[in-house]
């Protein structure tokens, strides 16, 4: 799964041992919060409606890929609602008996909310069901004729999932949330804000310059901004320089050999191997995870989704290729036969 790859690498969307200000920097209200306006912009409707009905808010699902504030979101929601946040994930939760313990504990609209909750298992996620729609946990006591259903009613409660992976959901626990709401990527705009935001929590001085060339390295990504904003005040505080300047931003992020376009070395690898021993693909991605030494399931869920969206690499029937972004970007001229046979999949042409 996507959280779990490389939390070590400096550009990964997972949160790893980079992150241990993320708490401090979490913005604590929608006006805060920056980015994604159509998601607070309903989360606001639905929260203002649910507080004058005096109700919980209904059941929210958010979803998207990692790092672009999820449980930021949930905490906000906790914050607006005036009820207590109760964090959980879908791996931690191991048995029925985990879930619950962990509901039976919720007070009148507590929220309750779960990461990765495409990782929960099926038997877990069955006793979630009633939980969710009717607001009581149905147990089954004993084995074969002697076993019987008991019934514990639960408080009124708000269940918030988090996943990078809709489409894993099972239709039965996916349709009973009322609210499903997609964060997208943001703009090198929005993340400046966020950097010059985060910058000055940290109390780190910094130029507007500056805050723009960390934010269009951070591949549309808060917590990577935030992560690159922090490795670069490092450089800057040993250089000796007291604000964070667009100079001081571009000599940091390369000797991180992080390029223009937020791509590091394990990317470029990937570009080069494609271009120069298989000659711009196609190629397998069992071979070409060879060829590089990383996981299959690391390029395929970690490098390859920003490289497709920039343009670079296409996923085809016969594996991957690299597009005509991927040849300018690695200085390579890409062959007048693969131009031709890979024109459908260009989106720079």
């Amino acid at each position: 799964m996507m959280e779990e790859f490389d939390e070590g690498r400096l550009l990964s969307s997972a949160r790893g041992e980079y992150d241990a200000e993320e708490n401090i920097l979490r913005p604590k209200t929608l006006a805060e919060y920056v980015g994604q306006e159509k998601v607070k912009q309903n989360l606001s409707i639905y929260m203002q409606a649910a507080v004058a009905r005096g109700e919980a808010l209904d059941h929210v699902l958010l979803y998207g890929p990692p790092g672009l504030g999820k449980t930021t979101l949930a905490h906000i929601i906790a914050n607006t609602m005036g009820t207590q946040i109760k964090l959980t994930s879908g791996p931690a939760i191991e048995r029925s008996g985990d879930l619950a313990a962990i509901l039976t504990n919720l007070n009148e609209g507590d929220i309750l909310f779960i990461d990765e909750i495409h990782r929960l298992n099926h038997a877990v996620e069955e006793i979630l069901y009633s939980a969710m729609e009717d607001y009581a946990l149905d147990i089954i006591v004993g084995k074969g004729p002697s076993a019987r259903n008991i019934r514990f009613s639960l408080k009124r409660f708000t269940l918030i999932g988090a996943t990078t992976r809709a489409g894993m959901l099972s239709s039965p626990l996916r349709d009973r949330f009322g609210i499903m709401c997609r964060l997208d990527m943001y703009t090198p705009e929005e993340l400046k804000r966020i950097v010059a935001r985060s910058a000055k929590t940290l109390g780190i001085a910094i130029e507007e310059d500056g805050a723009y060339e960390i934010a269009r390295r951070s591949r549309g990504t808060p917590r990577i901004a935030n992560r690159l904003l922090k490795r670069v005040r490092d450089f800057a505080a040993v250089s000796g320089s007291h604000t964070v300047t667009r100079g001081d931003a571009r000599r940091a992020l390369a000797q991180m050999e992080i390029d223009e376009l937020g791509l590091d070395e394990t990317d470029r690898n990937l570009l080069r191997a494609l271009i120069e021993k298989f000659g711009g693909g196609p190629a397998g991605l069992d071979t070409l995870a060879a060829t590089i030494n990383e996981d299959v399931n690391t390029i395929e869920d970690v490098y390859e989704p920003y490289l497709m969206q920039l343009g670079f690499l296409a996923r085809t029937p016969r594996g991957r290729v690299c597009l005509k972004g991927g040849y300018e970007h690695m200085g390579a001229k890409m062959p007048a036969a693969n131009r031709a046979q890979l024109s459908v999949f260009d989106t720079n042409d």
